[in-house]
């Protein structure tokens, strides 16, 4: 791995609140993400499943954490099973995580080799009554590949059919959605990386680059500073392209005179950080391109104060929604007609704004974290707001990511992120 340690006491504390919520004679099951293919030998990059990694530290693939607070044998309370290595292993791939190591990441005191796995799977499940699947619950999720935790859940139920059966996912929406300190300092640092990437690309940027040159930059900034690359798939769009949401394809030249959104951010030890800027090609904003960065720029100041213990996701929605209808009609964007015909179902500033203003982020971008219920102290958001003029050429979002704090403001984990078009102006043209 790319990222320095982190110390084991994070997924020691992980586990104990997992189990804190289990029922009585009870087991969980978690498995590593599966190599997927591309076609012949190829295969992506593999990248574990932010669960057994939220809840071990391992960061392999081939790896299975079960958990059972009231099996008999102690050691047998949390079990981390992986796969055993050799000198052909080693020598083809690289070298995996011994049994010592294995301990060493996790906190798991009995680690066992991937082979030992259904035998004392079996073992334990005659003491069970109930088992823990990890099915994906996630609002946004859209998956039609069969996973190996698929796989998993279909074997299990053909060979356990008298056991009960229970969810993983609403403990881990719970308790992934408030982050641990060191949590929220690894994704300080990858914020801290984004930052450097973001200022490298000021001095950078000018007319005639092309989009994919930007993205080139970032990368190798990411990189030489411990990331993987990209948290996600990154948008650098210019010009009309903006208005494009998930515009990814960045094979654009850039214009002088044009904007250029950039929702690109850098991840680190499989951390999410999500920033958007939206700067000018040839460093200076046009009047009516500023005026419409400051209607952005003050919603997302003030959404970023309404984050606070005990607000409530969609009534915060519905705020952000009234404060960005009073910038689009100073903008001359929308009329009181418009508002006062509006569907209440599809307000009027969703036509210039379509998107939610926040989401939970962590392991996962758009990370666990319960919707439904009040806002606590530590969990982290992202603030995105966005004004989109396809008539005018340009789009312009602005996006941080903050921490709730349990009294006064948000804290800013971007707050050393150039935001204010004057400072973006001075050090594109320094």
């Amino acid at each position: 791995m790319k990222y320095h340690p982190i110390s084991n006491q994070l997924f020691i504390k992980n586990r104990k609140k997992f189990m804190a919520q289990m029922k009585p004679k009870s087991l969980a099951v978690f498995n590593s993400n599966d190599i997927y293919p591309i076609s012949a030998d190829s295969t992506m990059k593999f990248e574990q499943h932010r669960d057994i990694f939220y809840l071990s530290g391992a960061d392999q693939e081939e790896t299975i954490l079960l958990l059972f607070p009231e099996a008999s044998d102690k050691k047998h309370r949390e079990i981390l099973f992986v796969r055993e290595t050799n000198e052909h292993i080693a020598i083809w791939e690289g070298a995996k995580l011994t049994k010592a190591q294995a301990t060493a990441v996790s906190g798991v005191e009995t680690v066992y080799w991937l082979t030992d796995f259904d035998k004392v799977f079996f073992d334990l499940m005659t003491e069970a009554d109930t088992i823990y699947f990890n099915t994906n619950e996630h609002y946004r999720q859209a998956v039609v590949t069969q996973t190996r935790e698929d796989r998993f859940i279909e074997k299990c139920k053909k060979d356990f059919p008298a056991h009960s059966w229970a969810k993983s996912n609403p403990i881990l929406q719970q308790i992934r959605g408030v982050k641990e300190p060191e949590e929220i300092a690894l994704m300080q640092e990858a914020c801290n990386i984004t930052e450097k990437g973001f200022r490298r690309l000021l001095s950078f940027t000018k007319p005639g680059v092309w989009e994919y040159e930007m993205e080139a930059e970032l990368l190798h900034e990411f990189v030489s500073n411990r990331s993987k690359g990209f948290a996600y798939t990154p948008i650098i769009a210019a010009g009309n392209n903006a208005n494009v949401l998930h515009y990814i394809e960045n094979n654009q030249q850039i214009k002088d005179g044009d904007l250029i959104l950039m929702d690109v951010a850098a991840e680190y030890a499989n951390y999410s950080s999500d920033l958007t800027r939206t700067i000018p090609v040839n460093g200076k904003y046009t009047k009516r391109q500023r005026e419409v960065y400051d209607a952005v720029l003050r919603v997302k100041n003030d959404a970023t104060n309404m984050l606070v213990p005990g607000t409530i996701w969609a009534e915060y929605h519905k705020e952000v929604g009234k404060l960005m209808t009073s910038e689009l009609l100073g903008l001359g964007l929308l009329d009181k007609a418009d508002v006062q015909n509006e569907d209440q179902n599809w307000p009027a500033y969703k036509k210039y704004f379509m998107h939610g203003t926040s989401h939970h982020i962590g392991l996962d971008t758009h990370d666990y974290g319960e919707l439904k219920t009040p806002m606590t102290a530590n969990m982290v958001f992202t603030v995105e707001p966005g004004i989109y003029i396809p008539a005018e050429g340009f789009g312009i979002r602005l996006e941080d990511d903050v921490v709730i704090q349990e009294k006064g403001e948000p804290f800013n984990l971007m707050q050393n992120i150039p935001i204010e078009a004057e400072e973006i102006e001075t050090l594109m043209n320094a």
